[in-house]
């Protein structure tokens, strides 16, 4: 399974269970460029939920890969 499959389709589901939403961007290498929107764009613990997507990756897969993310909150949470 490609990795972005795998992001999209058993990761994905699981993150939107809490609220959040992650999307995959690209891949080079053994980096893998993903977004946080939602709930995970404030999340204060992202980064142990970046750690377990790519141990989960690791164990699924086979695969060591190091996630590179991005935090994208909505629009009007800019306003003031």
């Amino acid at each position: 399974m490609e990795l972005s499959d795998y992001i999209e389709k058993i990761i994905r589901p699981k993150i939107q269970g809490d609220g959040g939403e992650i999307r995959y961007v690209s891949e080079s290498e053994n980096t893998v460029s993903v977004i946080f929107r939602g709930e995970c764009s404030k999340c204060m613990i992202l980064e142990r939920c970046v750690h377990w997507i790519e141990s989960e990756i690791q164990r699924e897969t086979g695969r060591s890969v190091v996630l590179s993310y991005e935090r994208k909150k909505p629009f009007f949470w800019d306003k003031g």
